[in-house]
């Protein structure tokens, strides 16, 4: 198995960037829920991942032209790359690294309909 790929800073890759809150910008504008979070490096976008019903990071990808996301959950420090479709490590992140710790997975609080299960993309 080869090594994951480093990515270095770049124009797709600005630690500086801090991300655009604790959730995903448009589930959280439509009162909708995500399963799991992912944050643009270029922009700080964060968005739902491709289980999540509505797919806003790789919609974000698409829309923007912006390649690289890093996971936005605890305890995950992995990125990944739309163009390429490599996974690999980064830079440290301007914080927060991740969703708050006490916002549950599916989130948000309150939004998650009990079969969540079945609405999910596999």
């Amino acid at each position: 198995m080869p090594a994951p790929v480093q990515f270095p800073e770049s124009a797709d890759l600005d630690p500086s960037v801090p991300p655009s809150g604790p959730g995903c910008a448009e589930c959280t504008a439509a009162r909708g829920w995500w399963v799991h979070l992912r944050r643009c490096t270029a922009c700080g976008h964060v968005g739902c991942c491709d289980t999540s019903p509505e797919q806003h990071a790789t919609a974000h990808y698409r829309e923007s032209g912006h390649p690289v996301v890093a996971s936005f959950e605890p305890g995950e420090a992995w990125f990944w790359n739309y163009a390429t479709e490599e996974t690999g490590r980064g830079p440290a992140l301007a914080e927060p690294s991740a969703h708050p710790e006490d916002q549950p997975v599916p989130g948000p609080s309150g939004s998650v309909p009990d079969n969540w299960r079945d609405l999910i993309h596999r």
